[in-house]
Order: C-alpha cells, then structure tokens, then sequence
C-alpha cells in the first residue's frame, strides 16, 4: 500500500485484485456507519491499481492517522 498526504485527507494505492475490492467495500461500509464525516473515493483503474481517498473536514488527518491506523 502506497499513501499519498491530500490537502483534506489521505489517498491509499493498493494492487488491483477482487479480494482487495471487497475488503476496501467493506471497509467503507462499515466506517460509514460510524464515522459519518468521512468522504470516500475508490477508483479502480482496470487490472493496474486501486486508489482509495479517505477526506473530510478539519482535523480528518490526525483522526485516521490515530483511530483508524492509517
């Protein structure tokens, strides 16, 4: 996994397999329902890649750098 610092938010690059799609959906499904001022992004770009962007306001960096681990 490659990260990327955004200005409101981080950018995670992961290799392009179903396994990692369904993970990152269920991901995603799960933080919603807890976190929800989370903005999320995935892009799945054809066999290469997959770029998953977690954003938000104020203060969303420090939060998933510290509750989330990321």
């Amino acid at each position: 996994m490659e990260k990327v610092e955004l200005s409101d938010g981080f950018s995670y690059k992961f290799s392009n397999t179903d396994a990692t799609i369904d993970l990152l959906a269920n991901f995603i499904k799960t933080e919603r329902e807890c976190c929800d001022f989370f903005n999320f992004n995935m892009f799945v770009s054809g066999d290469q890649y997959i770029l998953l962007d977690i954003s938000g306001a104020d203060g969303i960096k420090t939060f998933i750098h510290n509750e989330i681990g990321l």
